[in-house]
């Protein structure tokens, strides 16, 4: 192998973190905007969905996302909601504060359009402090919002949130 080649192997292996962080950056990007929409949340399982409707503004700043809204269900409730993330590489970090106020932890990567985390919930919900969470971007003005948890009775895997969302 020549010296030449040599240098541009160890140079693009330096080079692919970075492509990486400009990737997550383009694809943050693309999710900044004001978004609105419709859905079901389900506060304790077994216990039958409440429709809601949803505002959120996205704003992206390099490899970060920040997601403030709120929430409206059953006419006079609304809960004000928002996440924090930060990708280094592929992976994600952040916070997400929920409904019931409590600062719960997020980590995961992006696989194609969708953002798959991992939730440590501030206190137990459903029985434990673990669920998922999954930020899927469908085409270039949709969002869904999908949070899941595990039925601690059943073990079966349970949709606690589903919202669809729209860019205004």
């Amino acid at each position: 192998m020549s010296c030449f080649v040599r240098v541009v192997l160890i140079l693009s292996i330096g080079l692919l973190p970075s492509l990486a962080a400009a990737d997550e950056s383009s694809f943050l990007q693309s999710l900044q905007g004001k978004w609105t929409g419709k859905g079901t949340v389900i506060r304790r399982i077994g216990t039958s969905p409440i429709n809601v409707t949803c505002a959120f503004a996205l704003t992206a700043t390099g490899p970060s996302l920040s997601m403030r809204g709120n929430c409206r269900g059953l006419l006079v409730i609304s809960r004000a909601i928002s996440a924090d993330l930060r990708v280094r590489g592929a992976r994600y970090n952040g916070i997400y504060v929920g409904p019931s106020g409590g600062r719960s932890g997020l980590s995961g990567e992006r696989k194609g359009n969708t953002i798959d985390l991992a939730v440590h919930w501030a206190k137990d919900v459903n029985g434990d402090r673990t669920a998922n969470m999954a930020i899927q971007k469908v085409g270039g003005n949709s969002l869904n919002l999908q949070t899941i948890d595990r039925d601690p009775k059943t073990g079966k895997s349970v949709i606690t949130s589903d919202i669809a969302l729209r860019r205004l």
